[in-house]
């Protein structure tokens, strides 16, 4: 018969047949669960989702500096912030610079040209429009 002496400050126990240190076992669970924690973390860290937040924040300082600028309060502030994040702002502001890029050259044709008067607004529409 073997006897074992065993260390009371240190005391045996058993997992499926065989005597396993308490501290070693402890420090196999923090390795496994740091090792979860790990890529449970870089699971969010390199999701798009992740991005797509700080896309929409960067969208929500910008309206907000805008809505600011222009002094709104209440619901008009509301009704800015609203079309302003939802992407209308925009898209206004495209089709905006769209009619400004063709009044820039028309003006400019309009200038060689040395039109003036009513020749000039009658070149002006037309150019408006052709380019439309």
């Amino acid at each position: 018969m073997i006897v074992r002496q065993v260390n009371v400050a240190t005391p045996m126990t058993y997992s499926r047949g065989r005597p396993t240190h308490p501290v070693k076992r402890g420090m196999i669970m923090k390795k496994l669960i740091s090792a979860a924690a790990l890529i449970l973390a870089s699971q969010f860290t390199l999701s798009p989702a992740a991005f797509a937040g700080t896309q929409q924040q960067e969208r929500m300082k910008t309206c907000n500096a805008e809505a600011k600028a222009k002094n709104l309060a209440g619901d008009a502030r509301k009704a800015f912030m609203k079309d302003c994040l939802s992407g209308k702002q925009q898209e206004a502001k495209s089709a905006r610079t769209a009619q400004q890029e063709k009044m820039k050259t028309c003006n400019a044709e309009a200038k060689t040209k040395g039109l003036k008067g009513d020749a000039r607004k009658a070149f002006m529409k037309e150019c408006l429009s052709k380019q439309a």
